[in-house]
């Protein structure tokens, strides 16, 4: 069994043994895996290895085939689907806001489900603008369409905040922005983590991103659990070839670019 993820002795998190199988191959085979308090975890591997299956079996987007999930030390079989999302926020690639709502009740949807009064929502829309950094030019009465798309992935880390949840999972999050804005909204979302004191489980592909935002990093590969390890403890010592040639990756492309730039001896 792989090294499971965890530093604290009531997880919030708790996968045991979870397996998914689909009609045609498993997805994920025998993951087990705890997630502490406040902890930035972040499941890394290529296409198709299960990564996101897992992330969405967390709030039973996907229903796992054997084995038990705990969140806050509950079974989440035994909560209704629809009550347990509204728990947790969610944030995927693209940001999937509500076309033809304003900026305002996209971030209010959650809460409006929960029955909060309007002047709950209110302050809180205002309480989260802030937060995620779109105070200015009325942002809060604008359609998606009228946002770039750094501006609506803001959006949707503040709905995914809406009605305070304490857990995040987010699904390359940052995958469809260009360079630039993807830094700055990832780095904004860190600190967001840590202002709040979030539990994150994010999903992506990408190593480099990997290695600058999480506390650990769970590396899959086919539906298993490869290695988890803090991110200076994976590079130093990659549990197999296939973990060590994910971390060369970014690393010659540090080399290349200091190589193209003349920055070598400097």
């Amino acid at each position: 069994m792989p090294p499971q993820a965890g530093s604290s002795e009531s997880p919030v998190i708790e996968f045991i043994d979870v397996s998914k199988r689909y009609a045609t191959a498993p997805a994920v085979v025998d993951l087990s895996l705890q997630v502490a308090e406040k902890e930035f975890f972040v499941l890394i591997g290529p296409s198709g290895c299960g990564k996101t299956t897992t992330l969405n079996m967390l709030n039973r987007l996907v229903e796992p085939s054997a084995g038990r999930i705990r969140v806050d030390g509950e079974n989440i079989l035994d909560e209704e689907p629809a009550r347990l999302r509204r728990r947790m926020g969610y944030v995927f690639q693209e940001a999937g806001l509500f076309p033809h709502m304003t900026v305002g009740e996209n971030i209010g949807v959650t809460p409006r489900l929960l029955n909060w009064d309007s002047q709950k929502i209110a302050e809180r829309v205002t309480e989260l603008l802030a937060l995620v950094r779109l105070t200015s030019n009325g942002f809060r009465d604008r359609l998606p369409r009228e946002l770039s798309g750094g501006q609506r992935q803001r959006v949707a880390l503040a709905r995914a905040l809406a009605a305070r949840p304490h857990i995040m999972l987010l699904d390359e999050p940052f995958g469809a922005l260009d360079p630039l804005t993807r830094d700055e909204v990832a780095d904004d979302y860190r600190a967001i983590h840590d202002e709040l004191g979030l539990t994150t489980v994010m999903v992506t592909h990408d190593m480099t991103e990997a290695l600058l935002l999480a506390d650990r990093i769970g590396v899959m590969r086919a539906g298993t659990l490869v290695q988890v390890a803090a991110p200076s403890d994976l590079v130093a010592h990659p549990a197999d070839e296939f973990v060590a040639r994910m971390i060369e990756t970014p690393m010659r492309r540090a080399e290349k670019l200091s190589a193209a730039l003349g920055l070598h001896g400097a």
